[in-house]
């Protein structure tokens, strides 16, 4: 009887401590995704979540300010050059993974490009979003390849985010960049902007502007399209013939966490099949890292894809990423549309 009761005792006195445990996570990717996360983690292992929704720039500021007194565990999610910047920056810590070799080249090379500061979750190509209602309507062509964007007939029916605030559109001139040569891309980056009828902030912005029927094209991470559909409206997505990137969706343990043991619990279950199936059960269709990981038929092939070789280690560098902004802003968002 007493061991009984010494048991239940024990038990209780465990299911106190987790419940006493919390870590605090920076969650960069969709509010839905971020709060499925947060319930369903609490819920298997006991330990609650401090959740923060923050964009990857927001971040990655947020990060740099608090630099001398962490109030975060663990970034999870967004883009993967600022988690490269902060992992430049000493603001990342340095941890090795178990679970890496199970993961596709593409995350292992993200990890071992940080020296083992983040490590990639998620991968989704960049390619065009369109509205195959609207594009009907004005006899305008589907976009097949870069150089058909530069068509007269897509004058003002084009958008994209602005890359000041968006790792979306970033990701886009560092492709371009590695597709034609830098001075090259700019010329087209010229080129393009007299067809872009606005630069949103957000790099989501474009394709919901395509679905709603604002526009008829935009520059995308492909894996936006199917939410959109999902949700009844007209928009499809194709990615480029002549070559296009992707970004590496990234997680990152912060330096100086105040609950490290628990940061690094959190991420081992981030990295697990389970846990990343919850991107596609909550609308969000990058390809997961885990090569376990159940697909949703919604995802890009990305065996269909004709990548470039990006240079993640090179585009992620925070005064590449500085170079580059600024001489759009000077080149070619300053020009009259």
């Amino acid at each position: 009887m007493k061991s009984k009761i010494f048991t239940a005792a024990a038990l209780l006195g465990l299911s106190a401590v987790a419940s006493a445990q919390t870590v605090n996570v920076i969650c960069s990717v969709q509010a839905e995704w971020c709060n499925v996360i947060s319930t369903v983690y609490a819920r298997t292992t006991g330990v609650r979540i401090n959740m923060s929704l923050k964009g990857s720039g927001e971040a990655l500021a947020q990060l740099i300010a608090e630099k001398d007194n962490p109030k975060t565990d663990v970034w999870f999610g967004g883009t993967g050059d600022p988690h490269l910047q902060a992992a430049e920056q000493g603001l990342t810590l340095e941890y090795r993974s178990p679970t890496l070799s199970q993961l596709h080249p593409w995350a292992q090379q993200q990890a071992k490009q940080s020296g083992y500061k983040t490590v990639g979750i998620y991968s989704g190509p960049l390619g065009f979003g369109y509205n195959p209602e609207l594009l009907a309507k004005k006899k305008l062509p589907v976009p097949k390849t870069w150089a058909d964007l530069l068509k007269p007939e897509y004058k003002g029916d084009i958008q994209v985010a602005n890359p000041a605030s968006s790792g979306t559109a970033y990701t886009m001139i560092a492709t371009l960049v590695q597709l034609m040569g830098e001075d090259k891309a700019f010329e087209y980056l010229k080129a393009l902007h007299k067809n872009v009828g606005q630069y949103t902030r957000s790099g989501t912005g474009p394709i919901k502007a395509v679905a709603r029927g604002e526009t008829a094209v935009s520059i995308s991470f492909v894996h936006d399209g199917p939410g959109e559909k999902m949700q009844g409206f007209p928009v499809e997505t194709i990615t480029p013939s002549d070559g296009t990137g992707a970004e590496i969706g990234s997680m990152s343990i912060i330096k100086g966490a105040r609950n490290l043991d628990a940061a690094k619990k959190f991420y081992e279950w981030a990295l697990t099949p389970g846990a990343q199936e919850l991107g596609a059960a909550n609308k969000q269709f990058q390809l997961p890292s885990n090569v376990n990981a159940k697909l949703d038929p919604r995802i890009p092939d990305f065996k269909k894809i004709k990548f470039i070789d990006y240079d993640y280690a090179k585009y992620g560098a925070s005064a590449e990423r500085r170079r580059l902004i600024a001489r759009w802003e000077k080149d070619v968002n300053s020009l009259p549309r």
